[in-house]
């Protein structure tokens, strides 16, 4: 049977239609197709993005319903709640939950045997309801997590140290949000760690990095509404990923079984991503107090995740 080359997109806001775009410029599938319950929004994303596909590669892009979902490589979730000025992703969840829980019953009853990959906000307790409903192995849910993090990360160490951002290697872990850990003692340049590159250089400021990369998205948000190119670039980097089998290592959200004592709990660590989604989870050597935030992230994931669990959003 040949692969499939099908993609859909459930939800045709802002990143939605962001991340077909994306997908359509980088001619990874040769079919995209857009389900959202705003039917004449879905198919005003679809001409547009037709027309502009008229001056790129050949690609099939159509406003569908779940039925077409099950010859589909991939689903990617951007439906949920939206976040506004200062409100915080996990302020969202219970909205979020409900969308996501309906979406992926729907994929689940067309008979979706493929990879879901959840950006809707807050990603991390969003891929676990996904997980829920998916009838899938875990590894085969997995949220975008702190993938665009980790890329702003790089990009302002870049700025900072003169070297190419493709040069650096680290990540942002745990929750992709407030709580989340940014792993300063991983980072390598050319296989050197951090704080030896920097040299006798006045030292960064690992605090006020970190609060950088945290405040991205606010600053986003309050500028323009909300946050689009990065998130939708992330996710088609996991789309990627995927339908080539790469084998990379991205820091994205899937289920840990007891990676520094984290159990039942969706959030970033650097995962190995294949044609089947997550292959295997790995687990970069800390210091004490990066170890520590991060089983402070998890357990404000923990906490959350039984408050919304409290609520209208119960496991099946």
């Amino acid at each position: 049977m040949p692969p499939r080359e099908r993609i859909a997109i459930i939800g045709a806001g802002h990143v939605g239609a962001t991340t077909a775009y994306a997908l359509m410029l980088r001619a990874l599938l040769r079919e995209i197709v857009l389900i959202d319950s705003d039917a004449a929004l879905a198919e005003a994303e679809a001409a547009d993005l037709s027309h502009a596909n008229a001056l790129a590669r050949p690609a099939r892009i159509w406003v569908g319903d779940y039925a077409d979902t099950a010859s589909a490589r991939i689903a990617v979730i951007t439906a949920g709640a939206a976040t506004a000025g200062a409100q915080s992703r996990l302020s969202v969840a219970s909205q979020s939950a409900d969308i996501v829980a309906a979406c992926v019953k729907q994929l689940a009853a067309a008979g979706f045997e493929g990879v879901i990959v959840v950006a809707s906000n807050p990603v991390d307790l969003m891929a676990l309801i996904a997980s829920r409903h998916a009838g899938l192995a875990p590894g085969r849910v997995i949220g975008a997590g702190t993938l665009l993090d980790s890329s702003r990360l790089r990009q302002l160490l870049a700025e900072k140290l003169g070297v190419a951002p493709a040069s650096l290697d680290g990540d942002v872990l745990g929750e992709q949000g407030d709580s989340e850990v940014v792993a300063f003692s991983a980072v390598r340049i050319g296989g050197i760690p951090l704080e030896e590159f920097v040299g006798p250089k006045p030292r960064l400021n690992h605090h006020a990095l970190a609060e950088d990369v945290r405040q991205a998205g606010y600053r986003i948000v309050a500028g323009k509404g909300y946050t689009s190119f990065g998130v939708a670039t992330a996710t088609v980097r996991i789309c990627e990923a995927i339908m080539r089998d790469e084998k990379a290592v991205l820091p994205v959200s899937t289920l840990l079984t007891g990676q520094y004592g984290i159990f039942d709990i969706y959030l970033s660590l650097p995962f190995i991503l294949g044609a089947g989604g997550v292959e295997r989870v790995l687990t970069p050597k800390l210091t004490f107090a990066e170890e520590a935030a991060l089983g402070k992230s998890a357990a404000v994931l923990s906490a959350a995740l039984k408050a919304l669990d409290a609520g209208a959003v119960k496991a099946p």
